[in-house]
């Protein structure tokens, strides 16, 4: 099949050229089609000089007024063009002799580049130019020019080449490229064929804005976009169907050791952990790897259900391990297991990257024998040193803070022979129900959707910044009745240096006003020692009030502290502030939150601070975060090996995701054999991160 061919049988591409488009993702002559544009430049028309604004991207011509060369500061060359309506400066950083001979005063030239504001009025730096010799000859672009993602060492001329190639390949026989999406579905939505969509894509007509482009309302776009979307989802799908052909450890449950592990616990189990810890135990019995999701609100109990599966490995003689994304998540951890473990015959290991000398060596080895039945520790857990005796469970929290090479890693570590160890996975940050059928369509999902009795819903005030005194003025009266306190700083421009310093001085100006109350900071740039020491301490109540960044937003458990001050929470996401909050309401007396934000408020940020007031709900407050602030940002889809799209956008394209789960089921009945070839199109090798 033509398409299928190596890109190196199009005319003008070497053996070099290829090898940087493999780079891309680019290795056959149908990848070209699916790279697809990241923006386009319009140079469809000249626009008159007089109405290019600053921040505009435009084509515009002019004669040459005068050239000359700066001398002062950063050599550059600067020319002046002017046309009927004004002039423009053009400034050139690298230039050569010839330039400065060709561009000579009365020459006529065109240049496209984005318009800034200079000191003598408005610039271009760089610009494309051509001279124009005969302005009867000059004519502008048909269409928008597209802008390819690009590697080193290629330029936009040989990428742009190529894919005209490949789509001339494609209309000259539009069977070559099959449209895998049922006819139904294209006619609901009014969506055009494939080859339409991807011409217009990579060619736009004059009746395409890049507007349009931009905001996602072209059908071409928005078919593309369905297709992509639907490709990562089978992709998923796919693997979890591919996960029962491997074999997992058949783990039974010990009676007399469940229920001498329930009787040691200070609290009993709710209906929605005795639930989830049944899904797990049936999981557990079969003889293929699990692959769960448990998502549970702050506060739901999360960890004992976790400590309930690793119990099920004990029992029948594997090794669990706990992955945490922090050390100060990890040694709390380490604390709850040591306390539920203490009546069995396990040691239970701690490892961080923190471990060193003989301490590490004598670790090390108890998970090599197998003395050591838990393991608990940070990323330090798959490093190649590490070697498991019988690993059967794989407990991930917080997930979303790894990337998918730090647990495939930790899952081939626990690989012996056929078996692959159950994986358990925790998050806090509920999942709204549209992402998670995309980006967990490979995990079941749990769901522990009930605190532990005696919990009081925390109270929520927002505040202005000029009420500082009377919070301040509160905290002396809190301190008074032998209460704790967090005060929050949030970040400042995703700057941890910025963030750690407006800490310090928050804690100096704090200690000051507050003589008679035991402050101390924590932030994320302290030796990790340190900070536990300090953790350690507020939890003995040696410390009165903890100043901190976003770093104790997950795993610190003071039942005292009932008080939590957050500065500046317009900055933050909502989901992220209901995780920090979380961290009071752990005790029985009663609880308050205090978002003092500085003002003016926009209307956005108002909305977000009210629904954090009236709910204390993460799943209701996780689905309005979700129509606020679009997905990308819920997700955080900036971490490692998050889903990379071409086309698709999560924030734009939400709307796309209601029906994907059901296009999904109709392929897999009607046409199975469009799966392979839709995850082959649009994530070509890149479907093995699927499988974590």
């Amino acid at each position: 099949m033509k398409l299928k061919q190596s890109v190196a049988s199009l005319s003008g591409i070497g053996a070099q050229t290829a090898s940087r488009l493999n780079k891309l993702g680019i290795h056959v002559i149908q990848d070209l089609l699916f790279h697809l544009p990241l923006r386009y430049e319009d140079r469809t028309r000249v626009c008159p000089i007089a109405s290019a604004l600053p921040g505009m991207t435009v084509l515009v011509c002019g004669r040459v007024e005068f050239i000359d060369i700066l001398p002062r500061g950063r050599k550059g060359l600067i020319c002046r063009i002017s046309d009927d309506t004004g002039f423009i400066s053009l400034k050139f950083f690298h230039f050569s002799a010839n330039q400065h001979n060709t561009l000579k005063p009365g020459t006529l030239i065109s240049c496209f580049a984005e318009v800034r504001h200079g000191f003598a009025g408005l610039e271009m730096v760089h610009p494309n130019y051509q001279i124009i010799t005969n302005p009867e000859d000059f004519t502008t672009e048909q269409r928008l020019t597209p802008v390819y993602p690009l590697t080193e060492g290629l330029s936009q001329a040989t990428v742009r080449k190529a894919v005209k190639q490949a789509l001339h390949l494609c209309l000259s026989d539009p069977a070559l490229l099959t449209d895998w999406i049922p006819a139904s579905l294209l006619k609901k939505f009014a969506y055009p064929s494939l080859a339409e969509a991807i011409l217009t894509l990579h060619a736009p007509d004059e009746t395409v804005t890049v507007e349009a482009l931009q905001n996602g309302s072209v059908p071409a776009l928005k078919r593309l976009a369905y297709e992509e979307l639907l490709a990562h989802h089978l992709s998923l799908r796919k693997t979890k169907s591919n996960a029962k052909i491997w074999l997992a450890p058949q783990f039974t449950a010990d009676k007399t050791a469940i229920q001498q592990f329930l009787n040691a616990l200070p609290f009993s189990l709710t209906g929605a952990q005795n639930r989830v810890i049944a899904e797990i135990e049936a999981d557990c019995l079969m003889p293929h790897p699990m692959m769960r999701l448990v998502q549970g609100d702050v506060g739901s109990g999360k960890t004992i259900v976790s400590a309930y599966a690793a119990l099920l490995a004990l029992s029948t003689g594997f090794q669990a391990a706990v992955m945490a994304p922090t050390e100060l998540l990890a040694e709390q951890h380490k604390r709850n297991f040591s306390a539920w473990f203490a009546g069995f015959e396990t040691q239970v290991v701690y490892l961080t990257g923190q471990l060193k000398g003989n301490a590490r060596k004598e670790a090390l080895q108890s998970l090599a024998d197998g003395s050591a039945g838990i393991i608990i520790g940070t990323h330090a857990l798959f490093q190649e040193a590490v070697q498991f005796h019988r690993l059967g469970l794989i407990i991930i929290d917080e997930q979303h803070r790894f990337g998918v090479h730090q647990r495939m890693a930790l899952r081939v570590k626990g690989q012996q022979g056929d078996l692959r160890p159950h994986q358990l996975v925790m998050t806090a940050t509920p999942i709204p129900r549209t992402l998670a059928m995309l980006q967990y369509s490979d995990l079941d999902i749990s769901i522990i959707d009930e605190l532990p009795p005696g919990r009081k819903p925390i109270v929520t005030s927002v505040i202005p910044a000029e009420r500082r005194a009377e919070v301040i003025d509160r905290i002396n009266s809190w301190v008074a009745k032998k209460r704790q306190v967090y005060w929050v700083c949030t970040l400042i421009e995703e700057s941890d240096q910025l963030q750690c310093e407006a800490a310090e001085k928050t804690a100096e100006q704090l200690t000051l006003a507050l003589p008679n109350v035991r402050v101390a900071l924590i932030h994320g740039r302290m030796k990790n020692a340190d900070k536990d020491a300090v953790m350690q301490a507020f939890k003995n109540h040696q410390l009165d009030l903890l100043v901190a960044t976003t770093v104790i937003e997950v795993g610190v458990d003071v039942p005292n502290a009932g008080l939590m001050v957050i500065e500046n929470p317009e900055r933050l996401g909502l989901s992220q502030l209901h995780q920090l909050r979380g961290r009071v309401g752990r005790g029985d007396g009663d609880s308050y939150c205090l978002l003092m934000y500085q003002a003016p408020l926009s209307d956005t940020a108002r909305q977000r601070l009210g629904i954090l007031r009236d709910s204390n709900d993460g799943f209701v407050i996780a689905e309005k975060d979700l129509e606020l602030r679009g997905p990308g940002e819920v997700m955080g889809t900036r971490q490692t090996g998050a889903i990379n799209f071409k086309v698709a956008d999560l924030a734009r394209d939400a709307d796309l995701l209601a029906t994907i789960q059901q296009t999904g089921d109709q392929l897999l009945h009607e046409s199975p054999e469009a799966i392979q070839a839709l995850c082959d199109r649009w994530l070509g090798t890149s479907t093995d991160y699927a499988e974590v």
